[in-house]
């Protein structure tokens, strides 16, 4: 018998379970396996029928929906390899920046056809088909329409499926995102290592806010629902930052029990549901929540489970990972029924799944002991076969393990994570993260959601730069001065800067994190250069702090932008 592969479903498709999607305000939208599987068939005749071959790539411009789950595994039956990409927010503004980015993805994924809601405004590479998202969901399309009973799909597999049977962007918070190629049997064997992790067995239900575009939401939800044929509740990035409650109801009035967030989607439940607002709701059948994606403050696990714990969510529920694009997704994370420990201001990630080791190293390579902070390295059957373009970004692999450029250290078998070497600063022989900086400064109450501290060196020196957007208190003033003391004290040696920007205008990953390098790049230009084009189009000094006024949008979106 062989291995499950990422279509096996396919071959007996459910007509009792399925995916309800969220769709802008129409409400949720039901569609069984069964009548999901149809469509895929059909999406894997159109795109056969635009062009796409064997080993094609074929970019998925596309929110979370029918079309894009049907364009997803319509391209795996079609022999090709799917790369997903990050959509433009549906009703939101053009945003600055992303036309460039979607040219420099596209150009370096290279793929046969793009399927799109719309038409890109940039221009297509040459030899591109552009497929209609839409034309994905007709009763028919180019390849001769979809099979008249839902019921009784067709199930031909591929007869030579794709090797590759993913190409995923990293994050990009070292720099710009990179795309990697995953094997398409070992994404598989990683998805039902994620799905032997979380317990997740049959009649569980999934649900998820994440963007598909992204290997947490794709791989670790959406998967990890698709592939076990889960019942699945998908919402879109931009419904649960207007309204949060309605994603906590899938778990407290639709019985999900499985799901994953990075910590500032737990950040904005907080600032944005009431204990009031959960009347009614109970949270007792939550299992798991997967908690990654960036470092993970204490208080903000300690805060989600004051507010939910007393309508039965339980603490141990809560599970803090750690994963990257790099490694198809999971590395570490904590098992159902243990409880996340505290270390250095640090939550523990928990242990390897099964089949992967994780070793922290020094700068020449050598194993340090318990507690030694180094590099993370990364051994596992399910890391990524080949990048695309330039290169890994700020990752790389020496004989056959991956050296993440995350900084972390292992107590009592736990990985804890400190954050990226290349965002940290090496004072008098101390290494100081610019994440450890940005977490005590909130927790002092001196910095605000909607900032980012970065850490580097100019021509002058080491720099401590506080970086808030407009909107979050104060405009100027006292606390600019207070957050200059801070950072003076936490950086000591370092020239200490605030300043300010407009609302949205940090560039964060799709996972929320930060974009440190882009950010500090930016900084050091804006300071040698007021051009507009940067983070400031002036600057002036108040009370010693640097206040520069921008135009710049974030890339991803965000809660708080």
């Amino acid at each position: 018998m062989s291995a499950p592969s990422l279509v096996s479903w396919l071959d007996a498709p459910s007509v009792d379970t399925g995916v309800n999607f969220r769709l802008q305000e129409a409400g949720w939208e039901r569609h069984t396996y069964a009548e999901l599987a149809q469509l895929s068939h059909g999406a894997a005749r159109t795109l056969t029928a635009a062009g796409v071959g064997h080993d094609d790539i074929v970019a998925l411009v596309l929110p979370s929906g029918p079309a894009f789950l049907a364009a997803f595994f319509g391209t795996l039956l079609a022999g090709a390899t799917p790369a997903p990409l990050a959509p433009p927010i549906a009703g939101a503004p053009a945003t600055p920046g992303y036309d460039d980015r979607m040219t420099g993805l596209l150009t370096a994924a290279r793929p046969r056809a793009v399927v799109a809601d719309a038409p890109l405004s940039g221009p297509l590479p040459r030899d591109v088909a552009l497929v209609p998202g839409a034309e994905l969901l007709a009763p028919t399309g180019r390849g001769g329409g979809h099979t008249a009973d839902p019921g009784r799909p067709e199930t031909t597999a591929p007869p030579h499926p794709a090797v590759r049977g993913l190409v995923q962007f990293t994050s990009g918070s070292s720099g710009r995102a990179r795309g990697v190629y995953l094997d398409s049997a070992a994404l598989a064997a990683h998805v039902a290592a994620i799905r032997g992790w979380l317990d997740a067995s049959p009649g569980c239900v999934w649900a998820s806010w994440l963007p598909v575009h992204h290997d947490m939401g794709l791989v670790g939800c959406l998967l990890g629902a698709v592939l076990g044929q889960d019942e699945l509740w998908l919402t879109r990035p931009e419904a649960f930052v207007r309204r949060p409650l309605e994603y906590l109801e899938c778990f407290g009035r639709h019985g999900a029990s499985i799901s994953a967030t990075p910590a500032f989607g737990l950040d904005h439940i907080l600032r944005k549901v009431r204990p009031e607002d959960l009347s009614g709701l109970d949270f007792s059948g939550w299992r798991s929540l997967v908690v990654g994606a960036e470092r993970i403050p204490p208080g903000t696990l300690q805060g989600f489970h004051a507010l939910l714990g007393p309508r039965g969510l339980s603490r141990r529920a809560l599970l803090p990972a750690y994963g990257l694009a790099e490694a198809a997704l999971a590395v570490t994370g904590l098992r159902h029924g243990q409880s996340w420990a505290e270390e250095k201001s640090v939550v523990g990630c928990g242990t390897p799944l099964p089949g992967i080791t994780v070793r922290i190293v020094d700068d020449h390579g050598n194993e340090l002991p318990d507690r030694g902070v180094g590099e993370i390295a990364v051994r596992s059957p399910y890391l990524a076969v080949d990048h695309l373009g330039d290169g890994a970004g700020g990752t790389r692999t020496e004989n056959g393990e991956l050296r993440t450029g995350d900084a972390g250290f292992v107590a009592d078998g736990q990985l804890f994570v400190r954050g990226r070497i290349g965002d940290s600063l090496k004072l008098r022989g101390l290494r100081i993260f610019a994440e450890d900086v940005e977490q005590n400064l909130r927790r002092a109450g001196g910095l605000p959601p909607r900032a980012a501290v970065v850490l580097g060196e100019d021509v002058t020196g080491a720099v401590a730069a506080a970086v808030i957007e407009d909107g979050a208190p104060a405009t100027g003033g006292p606390q600019d001065a207070d957050v200059l003391r801070m950072l003076r004290h936490a950086v000591p040696g370092a020239e200490a800067v605030v300043r300010r920007v407009p609302r949205g205008a940090l560039p964060r990953t799709p996972s929320g994190k930060p974009r440190r390098r882009m950010i500090w790049r930016a900084f050091v230009e804006s300071s040698r250069e007021v051009d507009g084009a940067h983070l400031g189009a002036s600057s002036r000094e108040v009370d010693g702090a640097h206040l520069v006024e921008s135009s710049r949008q974030v890339v991803a979106p965000h809660p708080e932008s």
